[in-house]
């Protein structure tokens, strides 16, 4: 497993099953043409940009550079790598048919392809992984009062502001965010201090 410091914006579901079993990162998902409409997730890929920077690693099609196209132009400040897939044609196991251009997405490569990509793009790795303990959890938020609970919006937005982050994020994007931020205890420290306990 490789550990990217980046966050990597992928265009589908698929895109993100395939590299989550090669790289620990956080993996946006535009959903497709989705993007364009999705006011919070292009907030979420500012922050990132601003932040960690991202990656770009969208299917080497023609709808593929359009969403490609549409992030950069979108993302005005901060840091972004483009990494390209090589044309390989081909159909994806779980496909019926191939794509209107026959090319394989990102979901078609395999791990040798993906890590070339990214060293073309100049993009450097770790080969360590974050203790799984110190992730925050869904059941974390929920403890913390940050989801399930009639005020979890409230102080959701409250935290997020605390943080600088887009006001905007839902508690699964906030999940992701934190994540790449801090480790648990962090957390559960902030909210004792700052918002005594979340509760």
């Amino acid at each position: 497993m490789i550990k990217l410091s980046q966050a990597v914006v992928v265009e589908g579901k698929y895109d993100k099953i395939t590299l989550s079993s090669i790289i620990d990162a956080v993996i946006i998902v535009t959903n497709g043409f989705g993007i364009f409409k999705d006011k919070e997730k292009l907030e979420l890929i500012k922050f990132y940009a601003e932040t960690t920077g991202i990656l770009i690693m969208t299917d080497s099609d023609r709808a593929g550079f359009i969403i490609r196209n549409h992030i950069k132009g979108t993302v005005r400040n901060g840091k972004i790598k483009n990494v390209y897939i090589p044309d390989i044609m081909g159909k994806e196991k779980r496909k019926i048919k191939p794509s209107a251009e026959g090319k394989l997405g990102v979901e078609g490569m395999n791990k040798e392809i993906i890590l070339k990509a990214l060293e073309k793009a100049g993009v450097t790795a770790d080969e360590t992984v974050k203790d799984p303990d110190s992730r925050i959890t869904k059941t974390d938020l929920f403890e913390l009062g940050l989801s399930g609970g009639k005020d979890s919006s409230t102080l959701r937005r409250k935290l997020l502001t605390y943080l600088k982050l887009p006001s905007l994020l839902s508690a699964n994007s906030m999940l992701e965010v934190l994540n790449t931020m801090m480790e648990r205890k962090k957390l559960f420290k902030i909210m004792e201090e700052q918002f005594k306990g979340g509760q």
